[in-house]
């Protein structure tokens, strides 16, 4: 693997658990258990190889359109993930960060959520953002509503605002934008998640589901990434 260019940010979205359980005529409950598997071992990898962030898609702003049970069972391996991973958060010194609403979660699960924040609040060796009910429209909206109120109460003035003052009321806050998007599954489209970040990353839609998105698969991803030339609007020879 090259490790000469490596990215510090790296944003998945998590696609194609029911399809890869569909095919292996297993239920998508099944799909779903395999995939929070694949979570920690990504970021093991990750971080030894030197990305300092990653922040997956784990359900979407349009994902309560989807059948009651499985909504259910999603936020049950969310606090079984949350219950679980707790001491190896501590241990590996990694910080956990919930992105997305909350107001519409279970009061038990926000309470969860909370408990974990503050608790690796103070964890600074890698950050791991899990996108919670997250739309990019909503996060968009929800910063202009706040960048609003702060120039009625004068904490900011119109002349103050630009696209570095207007990121930091995004949900990822003066977190780095991604470098590299992985979406699995082989869909080819970003589906409303982190639409302000993602103006400059490099995309990456391997065609496997994410139960079979290993370490392996990752160093691949970041060796795609490493050969490509990130131009940003400039001419290079």
């Amino acid at each position: 693997m090259k490790e000469t260019n490596i990215p510090q940010h790296i944003a998945i979205i998590m696609d194609g658990n029911g399809r890869w359980a569909k095919e292996k005529s297993l239920p998508r409950s099944l799909g779903h258990r395999e995939g929070s598997k694949r979570i920690k071992e990504v970021i093991a990898e990750a971080k030894r190889i030197g990305v300092k962030i990653i922040t997956v898609f784990a359900f979407s702003t349009e994902n309560w359109n989807r059948p009651k049970e499985e909504i259910n069972l999603l936020f049950s391996y969310l606090e079984d993930f949350l219950k679980n991973y707790k001491d190896k958060l501590m241990k590996e010194n990694i910080k956990l960060n919930i992105i997305g609403r909350k107001d519409r979660l279970r009061r038990d699960i926000v309470i969860k959520i909370e408990e974990i924040e503050k608790l690796t609040a103070k964890n600074n060796s890698f950050i791991f953002n899990i996108a919670l009910d997250y739309g990019g429209k909503w996060d968009i909206v929800t910063a202009a509503k706040k960048l609003v109120l702060d120039c009625q109460s004068g904490k900011i003035s119109e002349s103050q605002i630009n696209e570095d003052a207007f990121a930091k009321y995004l949900a990822l806050d003066d977190m780095p934008d991604p470098d590299l998007l992985i979406r699995t599954s082989g869909e080819e489209r970003i589906s409303n998640f982190l639409l302000w970040n993602l103006a400059y990353t490099e995309f990456y839609f391997p065609k496997i589901y994410w139960p079979d998105f290993n370490k392996n698969e990752l160093l691949k991803a970041v060796d795609i990434y490493s050969s490509r030339k990130r131009r940003f609007g400039k001419i290079y020879g």
